[in-house]
């Protein structure tokens, strides 16, 4: 580099520290917004004030003073940015310009201000008045032949109130259609649970963290995706409570924690060594690590010890035979070769598992994102229900999401596959009949646009066509759309690859304040452990012309169904009329919800395993069966990779704050590929070298993506690593899992082609 520091470097200091103090400082300087960051920063996940806009973990309400993490305060500082794209910044740029810049250009050009409508003759985005993109986009879904030809996307920051009114509008609309950011990361949770137990949700709360025997992290990196979450792990290493982390590339939050807000740590440069076993696994050898532990505990059984807890088994569960059945038939050969994890350490985790008394399993999209993601979390539930780790302190299953309100949207209506009792208690209330047809998920509403059978999209957040697969194909998909609208708070890729006509519709962000005609109002969210929780912005808005999600929703209802049975207009001003009604739909979880809502620590809706109730069809627990030790379709190919794509330790999603990514070792570059120095050298490459890397396929679709810098990194052997969303090209829209729709991410099938010229 032309400082002369090295780009690709090894991290050897713990996470967290002075590191993550320094980053956070850094941040705020960059958005010019030091003083009133650091106000608002004192608000965030505190009582009265608002939710972080970043990860869905929980937050230790009224504990600590200072409840934010350094990816959060990223978050928030790129919110709260004084950096502004006004109408004079679209009338300098073209639509063509825009898409020559990097995504991390269009993140730092700030917040939008008004209402901008894509022009055909100048290839600008120009001002619109409110009024007038609400008629445009009435007047196009009015126009469709078919409710079902718009697409209506959620993303996982938008709060329930504005949820439930999309969910509702689009239903009285007329279709199902909703993919969702779900759909592309913990929709295997959200249909591979309930089979097994009941609830496509987790059962562990935060206090369950303190109450653990043993804490498994399995396909996870909450040092980047969830820091917050290390406050926990933290503290259960300090009590001796092991830690198994399960990964195919060694995460250095997982080695060693410094805590940013522990004065001692920070000040004799202390840290905590987190994992006590770390499992180096082959991508794709989750079920075979899985199996191996309960084959493990059976043939413990059968030696003569009680391992697992059979009145819990007896009682509330069913398909232990067969489950027995499948494990014991599986091979320890072909279990370690699978896992690409030997035997002795396989027994190990299972040691640690069985002398536990309350094991917590926490997982993330290494497990979700394969082609059977939603099997692979029933093998999780499988391995807890054997020792009835359900309905007691300290134990249960623990999806750790991404998106701050992800779960919440899902429980009040975001589903394209909603329940009949549902359905029958939305008509009950609104007074319509909603369609019952299952509607799309991403890849089918992909395929939909494809085919020519979408027109019309309409995104409530997100960055649609950068987060899914196929990208090459999805940019296609989207440009052959009759409408396409994003309401977003800043400028990203999905407002320029667009349809013929195009809306860009600016709004409040989370962290700002919300003041209508009947006064303040704040929004809801759940987070990951079902906790509900008030979120109430401090900032002023970024302009005076940004509307909220609600009145959003709310006016383009009004333009589309004219004869609406549903009063709009009296939500746009009152929060609590919206919550009344999600009470009336959903009146076992939201019962009271405006009262309950009061109070400062939020209100858990219920999860009946943490009760021992199972609302599964035959009233039990399942054992579920997944025969064989594969998750993702085998491929006899010698020179085949298997790829994960990853977020570097600078970036949300698809937001991007820097090129950096400190706990890699990388500065500078995201064009890089994670690899096994043995693996590049069987190859006959040198190190950074720059190659191409080519999808395994069959469908006669050629993806390719380079150049790519070759990076040595402990990845386990047949494993590579390379960064979301720029790899997502190498994703074929076919790879997903059929039970819920997610893309299979972490489990690409690649090779390296003749190496790109420099």
């Amino acid at each position: 580099m032309a400082d002369g520091r090295p780009r690709y470097k090894p991290y050897a200091r713990p996470a967290g520290g002075w590191g993550s103090a320094a980053a956070t400082a850094k941040v705020l300087l960059e958005q010019s917004v030091v003083s009133k960051g650091s106000r608002a920063l004192l608000a965030m996940n505190q009582p009265g004030g608002f939710k972080c806009p970043s990860c869905a973990f929980p937050d230790a309400t009224c504990t600590r003073k200072l409840e934010f993490c350094e990816n959060g305060a990223k978050a928030l500082a790129h919110e709260a940015t004084k950096f502004r794209a006004t109408r004079e910044f679209f009338a300098q740029h073209s639509v063509t310009a825009l898409r020559e810049q990097s995504d991390y250009w269009l993140e730092m050009q700030g917040r939008l201000t008004e209402p901008m409508r894509y022009d055909p003759a100048s290839d600008h985005y120009v001002p619109v008045a409110w009024d007038d993109a609400f008629a445009l986009i009435g007047r196009h879904l009015r126009a469709l032949a078919d409710p079902n030809e718009a697409e209506f996307y959620t993303s996982g920051r938008t709060p329930n109130e504005a949820a439930f009114l999309y969910s509702v509008f689009v239903r009285e609309y007329g279709t199902n259609n909703f993919p969702d950011c779900s759909n592309m990361c913990h929709e295997p949770t959200s249909r591979g649970l309930p089979p097994a137990i009941g609830v496509g949700k987790g059962t562990v709360v935060l206090d369950d963290f303190e109450h653990a025997d043993a804490i498994f992290v399995i396909g996870q990196n909450p040092g980047t995706n969830a820091p917050r979450m290390m406050t926990q792990l933290v503290d259960a290493r300090k009590r001796g409570v092991p830690i198994v982390a399960v990964n195919p590339m060694p995460e250095r939050a997982l080695i060693r924690f410094t805590e940013p807000q522990d004065p001692v740590q920070m000040a004799t440069f202390g840290s905590t060594p987190i994992a006590s076993e770390f499992v180096h696994i082959r991508i794709g050898g989750d079920l075979a690590l899985l199996k191996g532990m309960m084959r493990a505990m059976f043939e413990r059984e059968a030696a003569g010890e009680t391992v697992f807890d059979h009145q819990f088994i007896a009682e509330h569960t069913e398909g232990f035979a067969a489950l027995r059945d499948d494990i014991l038939a599986q091979d320890w050969r072909d279990i370690v070769a699978k896992s690409g994890v030997d035997e002795a350490q396989i027994r190990r985790c299972a040691d640690i598992y069985m002398a536990s008394d309350a094991t917590i399993i926490c997982y993330g999209m290494g497990i979700t994102q394969h082609e059977r993601g939603s099997e692979l979390v029933q093998q999780i539930a499988n391995l807890l229900l054997l020792k009835g780790n359900f309905g007691r302190p300290g134990a249960g299953i623990s999806p750790i999401r991404g998106h701050s309100n992800v779960q919440g949207d899902r429980t009040v209506g975001i589903d394209e596959r909603p329940t009949a009792a549902y359905l029958d208690q939305l008509s009950a209330v609104f007074g319509f009949d909603p369609p019952r047809a299952h509607g799309h998920h991403t890849v089918e509403a992909v395929e939909a646009m494809l085919a020519g059978t979408a027109k019309v999209f309409i995104g409530l957040g997100g960055n649609f066509v950068r987060a899914v697969p196929d990208t090459d194909r999805a940019y296609a998909a989207m440009r052959g759309l009759d409408l396409t609208v994003g309401i977003a708070t800043k400028l990203n890729r999905g407002h320029l690859i667009h349809g013929r006509e195009a809306l860009i519709l600016p709004v409040i962000a989370r962290s700002e304040r919300i003041e209508t005609a009947r006064g303040k109002q704040f929004v809801t969210i759940e987070d990951s452990m079902s906790n509900v929780t008030a979120s109430r912005g401090v900032l002023e808005p970024a302009s005076p012309h940004l509307l909220t999600e609600v009145e959003i929703v709310c006016r383009m209802a009004m333009a589309t169904l004219p004869e609406s049975r549903v009063d709009w207009a009296s939500y746009i001003d009152d929060y609590d009329r919206i919550r009344d009604a999600i009470a009336a739909v959903y009146p076992a979880l939201y019962s009271e919800f405006s009262a309950r809502i009061q109070d400062p620590a939020g209100f858990h809706l219920d999860v009946a395993p943490r009760r021992r109730v199972w609302l599964t069809p035959n009233g039990k627990a399942n054992f579920l069966l997944l025969p064989g030790l594969d998750v993702d379709p085998q491929i006899d190919d010698p020179a085949m990779l298997r790829l994960a794509t990853v977020r570097s330790h600078d970036q949300f999603n698809t937001t991007i704050y820097s090129y950096n990514d400190r706990y890699r070792g990388v500065r500078g570059d995201r064009m890089v590929l994670f690899i096994n120095a043995a693996d590049r050298e069987a190859r006959g490459l040198a190190a950074e070298t720059r190659v191409t890397l080519e999808t395994i396929s069959d469908d006669g679709i050629a993806r390719r993506v380079g150049p790519l810098t070759l990076v040595d990194y402990p990845m386990s052997p047949g494993s590579v690593a390379g960064y979301y969303p720029e790899l997502n090209p190498l994703l074929p829209l076919g790879n997903y899992d059929r039970a819920s729709g997610c893309p299979a991410a972490k489990a690409i099938p690649v090779r390296i082609v003749t190496p790109s010229a420099s």
